[in-house]
């Protein structure tokens, strides 16, 4: 199993290209199979997790090749309608692919996805929805065996809560449904939109993503098309955050401002500073970074919670107390008890996490319980003093790719290394 050896403290300079959002290409990958050609999808990252949807893809009877930052997916050799248990363990972001296969084959197998261990996400609201598309489900010991004899219908679905996932899922199943389904209370983060517009330029039609209201009008058949995967925010706020940590100013590069309009008024309370040109975001760090006094997660245009954890180990060195409250995932401040053994001052109460900005922090063995706690540790390894060691780097790898690689493009020393 792989390590990062950090060595610290760190100071960043240059710039760094934003690679494609993981968020956007698993979705999208899954949205090849309504196809009756093939997909080209660039600006695709490189990551585990999307290896593991390729991985999905092929056992289906996709056709796969990868050039570089191009994937082109094949699905007309569809003929298997179910994922193995060992693939769904690797990601939970593998539910995706139940819409979608249902659509096309008319049934699906699958358990229940692995993935982080960030306390229940239950899929209910996928279950339920797709229920009221027509499908018949039975849940098996862990596993979901699904058909739609009748196939699958447009219907009214209204969402208890603005779920991502439950919102790709019915996207997907609605797109060749028979008549129209309108989606209230849907999700409206930018890869809804992403997943959208690639699914429109397949022929599909879909109204009003971006909004908490969809209406999708269920079409004969999809053709495959090409697609620009949008830049991945959550590294974008990542690398601000190892950024913002070590007092450095970097530059991002092949990135969407508007889609991190909701972390960088965050930043800028803690003193940082933005030049916005284009794609192009630079960002200019105080010497020391004032307290964030109130950081919210909630479903966009909110706070996202994938970028609550880098933030986080940025605040344990500022000036001040700042307070983090998690509104989306239980158990997902696993990060602190190693942060901690950095030398940060966090306290942890239900979904109320205080961080009391600390002089220094001090490197460590640390170990990643999930992805983004494991790039918080990163970014608090880069500001300390000292050598850093993080083990479970398969957490990171699951959404950054080559992390270290980028870091040393910065100035920083980070090596990878293999037992």
């Amino acid at each position: 199993m792989s390590k990062l050896l950090i060595q610290g403290p760190s100071r960043l300079k240059g710039e760094v290209r934003v690679h494609g959002a993981k968020n956007s290409t698993l979705p999208l990958m899954a949205a090849s199979l309504l196809c009756d050609s093939t997909c080209v999808l660039h600006n695709c990252p490189v990551l585990s997790d999307v290896q593991t949807s390729e991985k999905i893809l092929q056992h289906l009877g996709c056709h796969t090749e990868r050039s570089g930052a191009d994937v082109a997916i094949d699905p007309r050799g569809v003929e298997q309608s179910d994922i193995p248990e060992y693939l769904m363990r690797e990601m939970r972001s593998s539910i995706v692919f139940l819409g979608a296969i249902i659509s096309r084959m008319g049934r699906a197998e699958l358990s229940f996805p692995g993935g982080c261990e960030l306390g229940p996400r239950p899929i209910d609201l996928h279950l339920s929805a797709l229920r009221k598309m027509g499908v018949e489900i039975q849940e098996d010991h862990g596993c979901l065996k699904c058909s739609a004899p009748e196939g699958l219908k447009g219907v009214n679905i209204a969402f208890s809560f603005p779920s991502v996932g439950a919102t790709e899922n019915v996207l997907l199943a609605a797109c060749c449904a028979q008549g129209t389904t309108v989606i209230t209370n849907a999700a409206r983060e930018p890869e809804i939109c992403d997943l959208a517009e690639f699914l429109n330029q397949c022929g599909a039609n879909i109204l009003g993503a971006g909004e908490s209201t969809i209406v999708i009008e269920g079409v004969k058949n999809l053709h495959g098309c090409e697609h620009e995967v949008i830049p991945d925010r959550i590294t974008a706020a990542t690398f601000l955050a190892a950024a913002a940590a070590t007092g450095s100013s970097i530059t991002l590069t092949h990135v969407l401002p508007a889609h991190l309009a909701p972390v960088l008024p965050l930043f800028e309370e803690s003193g940082c500073r933005f030049e916005i040109r284009g794609k192009e975001i630079r960002m200019h760090t105080p010497d020391r970074l004032s307290r964030i006094k109130n950081v919210r997660t909630m479903p966009y245009p909110g706070f996202p919670t994938d970028a609550q954890a880098p933030m986080m180990a940025m605040t344990a060195v500022a000036n001040g107390t700042s307070i983090f409250v998690e509104n989306i995932f239980e158990s997902r401040y696993k990060h602190v008890g190693e942060l901690l053994r950095l030398g940060a001052n966090i306290k942890v109460e239900g979904r109320v996490a205080v961080v009391e900005g600390v002089g220094h922090l001090s490197g460590a063995p640390v170990e990643a319980a999930d992805l983004r706690g494991g790039a918080a540790l990163v970014v608090a390894g880069l500001a300390a003093q000292g050598e850093t060691l993080v083990s479970g780097v398969r957490h990171i790898d699951r959404g950054y790719e080559c992390l270290e690689k980028s870091l040393c493009a910065l100035g920083a020393q980070v090596t990878r290394l293999s037992d």
